[in-house]
């Protein structure tokens, strides 16, 4: 039952809260629904200086990268292309701290929470 209702959250976050992106690895490109988020992580240096950053998430259907060309789980290297209005926005996929680029955003693995960090803007 917790299945199903995390299911059918999804699909309503996908349908009204999400804009069009390409998702891209090599040479192969997908465009997917994502809902655009953010996370906030500390880093501590080693030398006792803690910083403070923010990074752009985009929260993606897992079978939906995963029946796409794409066909895996996100990878270092791929990147998320945003277009919004003249502007496109490219963003790497980027590890926080010592985690991996991307984790599962629910505990029944509906939705990928993708870490990204801006690289190039094209106007």
């Amino acid at each position: 039952m917790l299945h199903h209702g995390q299911s059918w959250l999804a699909d309503k976050l996908t349908k009204h809260a999400s804009r069009s992106v390409v998702y891209r690895r090599d040479e192969l490109g997908v465009e997917l629904s994502a809902t655009i988020a953010k996370s906030e992580y500390e880093q501590d240096d080693g030398d006792g200086v803690i910083t403070r950053a923010q990074v752009r998430d985009f929260l993606i259907d897992t079978d939906t990268l995963l029946l796409s060309i794409i066909g895996s789980l996100p990878r270092r290297g791929d990147c998320i292309v945003e277009v919004d209005g003249d502007t496109t926005f490219i963003f790497e996929l980027m590890s926080i701290g010592n985690e991996p680029p991307w984790r599962y955003s629910d505990p029944f693995r509906v939705k990928l929470r993708i870490h990204t960090k801006l690289v190039d803007t094209i106007t």
